[in-house]
């Protein structure tokens, strides 16, 4: 047995945030400080975009190949029996990345300090392994107020991105990471960070990392905001 396999079997759990589903695995990893190790061993470099302050606001490293197989091999069942993606799809995966949060808040630029979605294609899921404490905040969904939307389609896309910049270039958002609620956007509730939890969700969502700059804005993988961040798509 490796050092990075799946506790089995796993408790999946889900909630309800605002009209869409949640999915998520505590004690996820049999011995997730093997995970913290392994990051602390791995060169982690600034995420693309962090100097025109978009994307990630931090560094990144690749993530154990073991780990990856063990969540390629969950992940399929997984989430085509808990968000209804028909079975005859074949699953897409990203590189598994080890992530930290380095980036100061009045380092930000407008795109980082909002809520944002992954991807706008009716499959690309999220999975976000949390190799923090609570202290750390979460992860929070969000309602875009002025359009009513909570999931970004390809059809809505368009529209919602017109309406965002206008509204973010009329009105930049404050030096600061996203919190709860704006005149922009409203929170419908926040995932919060655990220790070895894996949380599920649709790439389309619009949320956004809930720190908390007091402790998570450090490199240092046993201190900082560590998670391993994996996505999904389905054709």
């Amino acid at each position: 047995m490796d050092a990075f396999t799946i506790r089995m079997p796993p408790r999946v759990q889900s909630i309800q945030v605002g009209a869409h589903q949640i999915v998520f695995i505590d004690d996820f990893m049999a011995d997730p400080q093997a995970l913290v190790e392994a990051a602390c061993r791995s060169e982690f470099k600034p995420e693309p975009g962090v100097d025109a302050k978009k994307g990630y606001p931090g560094i990144r490293a690749p993530a154990p190949a073991d780990y990856s197989a063990h969540l390629l091999e969950l992940a399929e069942p997984l989430i085509k029996i808990n968000f209804g993606v028909p079975e005859d799809l074949d699953i897409r995966k990203s590189p598994c990345s080890f992530s930290l949060t380095t980036t100061a808040p009045q380092d930000l630029g407008p795109l980082q300090r909002t809520p944002h979605f992954d991807a706008s294609t009716p499959h690309h899921m999220a999975a976000l392994l949390y190799l923090c404490g609570e202290e750390h905040g979460g992860t929070g969904f969000y309602r875009h107020n002025s359009t009513g939307l909570q999931r970004i389609t390809a059809e809505s896309r368009e529209r919602y991105l017109d309406v965002y910049y206008e509204e973010i270039n009329a009105r930049p958002p404050p030096l600061q990471y996203f919190s709860m609620s704006d005149e922009q956007f409203s929170c419908l509730g926040v995932m919060p960070a655990r220790f070895n939890r894996l949380v599920v969700y649709p790439g389309s969502l619009l949320h956004s990392a809930c720190v908390n700059p007091a402790r998570s804005i450090c490199g240092d993988p046993r201190q900082g905001r560590l998670t391993v961040s994996t996505f999904f798509d389905f054709a």
